[in-house]
């Protein structure tokens, strides 16, 4: 089965407006597949980060640090409301992998965006950079902490 069929198809039309968005490396259009209270789930942070705001300044960030990133995997929920988005790229020389795992509402809004990376060389590499240039505006969005 084709993942078109599986996914709802307002999901399905958000996830080819994103590939889209990815493709041209311009994120411009990320915040009307938000949802506002949308959640980012950092492979470097314990707690996520909070809104919609949150989440477009975190992957509008990530996409000028991402070299030679690219999908390659697609895999969908039986509910058709999720996915996960297998990649690769290299951050500052050094190579990962990594999956995207994206929860969508049924109206195709992004509610949870969770990365989860890895070798720890590239963990560290990505990390290094995306604390370079957003130490000072992500605790603002640190949502609280979950006991």
């Amino acid at each position: 089965m084709s993942l078109e069929k599986t996914l709802n198809p307002a999901v399905a039309a958000t996830l080819a407006q994103w590939h889209t968005m990815i493709a041209q490396k311009d994120l411009r259009g990320l915040p009307a597949l938000l949802h506002p209270d949308a959640v980012f789930r950092s492979p470097m942070a314990h707690s996520p980060y909070a809104s919609a705001q949150a989440v477009a300044l975190i992957l509008n960030t990530v996409i000028q640090v991402f070299n030679d990133f690219t999908y390659h995997r697609q895999l969908a929920s039986d509910d058709g409301l999720s996915v996960v988005l297998e990649f690769s790229a290299t951050v500052s020389g050094k190579a990962l992998k990594g999956i995207d795992l994206i929860q969508f509402n049924a109206e195709g809004q992004i509610v949870d965006f969770e990365v989860m990376v890895r070798p720890m060389s590239g963990l560290q590499a990505l990390g290094a950079e995306m604390g370079a240039r957003l130490q000072a505006l992500l605790p603002a969005f640190k949502a609280p902490s979950a006991g």
